[in-house]
């Protein structure tokens, strides 16, 4: 499946617009018919029911996972017959433990997904329920940001609905900056190796890579080739007119060698997974952290709060678009086709959505969402840094998104594999591209 990505700048635009009021659940366990001369009929109690609910929120520090713990109580307080199950796993652990269960058909009631390619192969195989029809429950389609529903749409179903809407940047710490004499942040990729050195010469890590989850690597990458490229080069690729072999592609593997051997990254970034890495720059241990900008309310909760900023991505050999960015409609709640409670899994997604954007709010973490939110946030006293990423969000004049959520399963991993091995060795970058060419015409 491929979109254009023209609408993602508007629906990125409106993520400060209104309104949502959060509603109830339609469901109920008791009533009381007084009909029939005053008499009084209890219907029988709803049946028990345990709806098995895997995510991504592993960590009980982060707002996600609070937001998450906040709405499953509220739910199962209003429901007293219904109780929400947990798995909660890292990203890369949740993806394996998908394809185990997608495998023998033992989806859970409610999963992680990510757009496009990496849902499509589920949603072939028959594994998760349309969700049209809860859509239209209690209005919920009408909360979403214009647009971010066509990355989980197929054959006009929607199959998943997203918790955010991200584009990535850029974290540092504005005090390690001071600390190294760096004035401000670098607006080009000379000016970024230059301060990598800067930062290493005064025993400061200078940027840390989960790169253990192998799309952290990867999706930097994607903002180098997004610079040198511009827009589109995978659809590129696709419609046969550039090849891997493509000078800007190979460019961008150069320049992305040069960040590893000038030694950017922490010792052992490909043993760490996102979460270690992305406490390591929450606990002031590193001076930058590429990463989407769903990391904002974490960061600016944590130890380094007041001291975090962010910055757009670097032109690269004075190539590329500031305001273009990697695009990151985000990770989505899929239904399985085979749950044994599909309607009231339904419900409890339905009311979890639509209770999203206001608990999310109350919780200083609603500027990422795919959903439009009722509120100011400055008047609610959100933080200059998630100010900052507003302004940035709502700047935006297109980009891409990431090589696995565009391309086939098997030509991503040998790109994912391909690019975590950069961080071992230097290699010839031209055999780069060879090594992904190969991959591409070997599984079209």
């Amino acid at each position: 499946m491929r979109k254009s990505t023209k609408w993602m700048s508007v629906a990125l635009a409106g993520a400060l617009t209104v309104s949502l009021a959060a509603c109830g659940s339609d469901s109920k366990d008791n009533e009381t018919n007084t009909s029939n001369g005053g008499s009084t009929t209890e219907t029988p109690k709803a049946e028990n029911v345990t709806i098995t609910f895997q995510n991504i929120y592993p960590d009980p520090s982060t707002p996600a996972a609070k937001i998450l713990d906040k709405i499953v109580k509220q739910y199962e307080a209003e429901h007293t017959n219904v109780k929400i199950e947990l798995d909660s796993l890292n990203t890369d652990q949740q993806k394996a433990k998908l394809k185990t269960q997608a495998a023998s058909k033992e989806v859970p009631d409610i999963t992680i997904v990510n757009p496009a390619a990496q849902m499509k192969d589920y949603v072939d195989a028959g594994l998760f329920a349309p969700l049209n029809d809860m859509l239209d429950k209690n209005g919920l389609k009408d909360t979403f940001q214009e647009g971010i529903l066509n990355w989980y749409s197929f054959n006009d179903n929607v199959y998943a609905l997203p918790d955010g809407n991200n584009v990535a940047v850029m974290f540092y710490n504005k005090k390690l900056f001071a600390d190294a004499g760096i004035a401000a942040p670098p607006t080009t990729f000379e000016e970024l190796l230059a301060d990598v050195k800067i930062l290493k010469d005064k025993g400061i890590t200078p940027m840390v890579m989960g790169e253990k989850d192998t799309w952290t690597g990867s999706f930097l990458f994607m903002n180098i080739l997004l610079r040198t490229n511009g827009p589109g080069f995978l659809q590129s690729v696709v419609d046969g007119s550039k090849n891997f072999s493509d000078p800007a592609f190979t460019e961008a593997v150069d320049a992305f060698q040069q960040l590893v051997q000038a030694g950017a990254f922490q010792d052992g970034a490909t043993s760490m997974d996102y979460n270690a890495a992305e406490n390591l720059f929450k606990t002031g241990k590193s001076a930058m952290y590429f990463m989407g900008s769903w990391a904002t309310g974490a960061i600016d909760q944590s130890t380094i709060g007041p001291d975090a900023g962010v910055f757009k991505f670097p032109t690269v050999n004075g190539k590329g678009n500031t305001d273009e960015y990697m695009l990151a409609p985000g990770s989505a709640f899929a239904i399985s086709a085979n749950s044994k409670h599909v309607e009231a899994t339904k419900d409890f997604l339905n009311y979890f959505m639509l209770q999203f954007p206001k608990v999310s709010f109350d919780e200083k973490n609603a500027v990422t969402l795919a959903q439009k939110v009722d509120g100011d946030f400055a008047a609610a006293g959100y933080s200059p840094l998630q100010m900052e990423v507003a302004g940035i969000k709502g700047a935006v004049k297109g980009g891409d998104l990431s090589f696995d959520n565009t391309m086939n399963p098997a030509t991503s991993q040998v790109h994912l594999t391909s690019i975590q091995n950069l961080f071992v060795q230097k290699v010839d970058s031209a055999s780069v591209g060879k090594e992904h060419q190969t991959a591409y015409d070997s599984n079209k």
